[in-house]
């Protein structure tokens, strides 16, 4: 398992379409990917998941990948969000 912090630090937060696009990349990879914000926690590969926990601008989540590609699937998901979701 490998877990990491990230800052996410696009104008808007995670919103519907930077949810999808980590969705779509999440969902390339076998291993299990869950997101968390504050208490609450969603499957990574879930657009409504992601949606319910309201991550907006600015907000630290945390990811916890674990499976057979998590050292891929994490260097993957950072570099989506450390690039804000290829929005700007």
């Amino acid at each position: 398992m490998v877990e990491f912090e990230s800052l996410v630090n696009n104008k808007i937060g995670m919103h519907l379409r930077a949810a999808g696009e980590f969705v779509k990349l999440a969902n390339k990879f076998s291993s299990d990917i869950l997101v968390i914000k504050n208490d609450k926690k969603a499957n990574g590969k879930s657009i409504l998941g992601l949606a319910s926990l309201a991550v907006g601008a600015g907000a630290t989540i945390k990811i916890r990948i674990e499976g057979t590609d998590e050292l891929e699937a994490k260097e993957a998901l950072k570099e989506l969000i450390d690039q804000n979701f290829y929005e700007e």
